[in-house]
Formats: structure tokens, C-alpha cells, sequence
């Protein structure tokens, strides 16, 4: 498991792209039959994926400090690809593309499969530290209202798809859920925030191979960019901004953790004041 360090925003405002690229930038993820992840120091959080063309079981890793992985944390998992599934301690738990599911602190095995090996699953994790234990919970994306934000004259036509949220699925502080851009779409986040007291991460996917997403990050009044390609993530801490731009319509998902959970609580940057 890679470790990431926080970052100060004066020092990367002097930072050059391949140093924006070491510090926030997660590539790779989804590997073989194995759990790739990145643990960010930023809200100590966990961004991970597998492709489990055989059954591979989520193990603690060296560092970590705790004898299962869930001993004092909760996971938020959802399926990008094929049909597969999860087994939680022995229960199992079917996720088709685009289905969640959350996995309580305490659960002691984990496991990750595909219903058809030819054509597997493509599990993205996001995990951050929890105090006691909500009960694990499978979430349908068919299932979930979604909000509708934006407009085609914006270029921004997008529905959010809430996965972990309170009111919805319960967490200890994780948040997590999923947005589609409609076709012709291409900005999201966008007017932008920060949010002080939560840091976020996103994983862009559904992007043409040939396609690039700009992810914006900075200080409001000292932006950078990240060229990103399908299925990366990038960290976002809570000094960021995280919007960006595609060559293409895409989807992301977002995954947060901080000091509270409430999903409006943004720190909005007029147009008018971004540099």
C-alpha cells in the first residue's frame, strides 16, 4: 500500500505537474487479483480497486497497526465493472455495475469475486477511520433518486447519485456516491468550493481511452490543473478545489471523510474570484 503525506498549499503552488502528479494523482488501481491502494494522510483515508478474476480476500496491510483491516474502519465499495460479488464474513452480497455497498467496522473477512471470471468485476474501495459499527448494507443504483443539478447550457447536465449518506445508508463518518454527466457533458463541480472541514477524493471512469479529463485543484485564487485519463482518482484536500473538464461526457465517483457529513456544507468560490 502506498502512503501519500499532506500537502501545504503554499508549497504546491511551486510544485511542477509531475510533482502535482506524485502527490494527488492515483493510478493504477485496478490490477488482477489484487487490492491496489493508496492511503492518504489526508483524513487518513483509503482509496483502493481490485479485479478479482479469481476470489481475493481484503488483508490488512503492513502499517496499518491492527490485525484486520475493518478493526477500526468502515469501506464503501462499488462495482465499475462486470457482475460480481462480495463476501462479508462468510454472507454474500451480489453487485451488478454501478451497485454499492457499505461494510460496517468489525467485519473480520472480506472477500472479492466475479460471476464470470471472462468477464469480471472492477471493485473501487473508499475507506475511512470509524468509532462503532452501522450495519453492512448493499445499495442499488436503481434504487437511489437521484439529484439533478446543472444544464446543457452550462455543459453541465449531471444527476448525483447519493450512496452513503445520512438519512440513507448510515456511517460513521464516510460519504460516498456516484456522478453521471449527460452526453454533451463535460464540466463538473463547476461553480466550484472547497469544504474545510472534509478532504475528497474522486475516481473518473466511463472516459474513452482517447479522452482526458482537466481536474482543477488549488487554492481558489491559485489553481492548478491534473491531466487525467479513465479510471484514476485524485485526492482532493479540504483546501482544494475539485472540479474539472473533460474531452468527453465521463462519470466520478466521490468519496469523503472529515469532520462532519453534511453534503451541502461547502465553502463556494464565486466566478468572479478564481485565478
Amino acid at each position: 500500500m502506498e502512503v501519500r503525506h499532506p500537502v501545504h498549499p503554499e508549497d504546491a503552488k511551486r510544485y511542477t505537474t509531475e510533482e502535482l502528479r506524485n502527490r494527488f494523482l492515483i493510478q493504477g488501481l485496478f490490477q488482477p487479483n489484487k487490492v491496489t491502494m493508496v492511503y492518504s494522510h489526508v483524513d487518513r483515508m483509503i482509496a483502493g480497486g481490485i479485479i478479482p478474476v479469481k476470489e481475493t480476500e481484503l488483508k490488512v496491510e503492513e502499517g496499518m497497526g491492527v490485525d484486520y483491516f475493518l478493526e477500526r474502519r468502515e469501506l464503501g465499495v462499488i462495482n465499475i465493472g462486470n457482475a460480481g460479488k462480495v463476501i462479508v464474513d462468510g454472507k454474500e452480497y451480489a453487485l451488478n455495475s454501478t451497485d454499492g455497498l457499505y461494510v460496517g467496522k468489525g467485519a473480520k473477512k472480506i472477500v472479492f469475486c466475479s460471476v464470470d471470471a471472462s468477464k469480471p468485476a472492477k471493485f473501487y474501495l473508499n475507506s475511512a477511520p470509524a468509532h462503532m459499527t452501522y450495519p453492512t448494507v448493499k445499495i442499488e443504483r436503481k434504487d437511489i433518486t437521484p439529484r439533478h443539478l446543472g444544464s446543457i447550457e452550462s455543459s453541465n447536465d449531471r444527476n448525483i447519485y447519493q450512496y452513503i449518506v445520512p438519512g440513507g445508508v448510515a456511517s460513521c463518518q464516510l460519504v460516498m456516491g456516484m456522478t453521471a454527466l449527460e452526453p454533451g457533458n463535460m464540466w463538473n463541480s463547476m461553480p466550484c468550493h472547497t469544504h474545510e472541514r472534509r478532504a475528497e477524493i474522486y475516481l473518473y471512469f466511463n472516459l474513452p481511452e482517447d479522452s482526458i479529463v482537466f481536474h482543477y485543484m488549488g487554492e481558489p485564487t491559485e489553481t492548478r490543473h491534473i491531466v487525467m485519463k479513465n479510471e484514476e482518482a485524485v485526492i482532493s484536500p479540504s483546501w482544494s478545489i475539485h472540479s474539472g473538464v473533460g474531452t468527453h461526457n465521463y462519470t466520478f465517483i466521490w468519496g469523503m471523510a472529515g469532520e462532519n457529513q453534511t453534503f451541502d456544507d461547502m465553502d463556494a468560490v464565486a466566478m468572479t474570484d478564481m485565478k
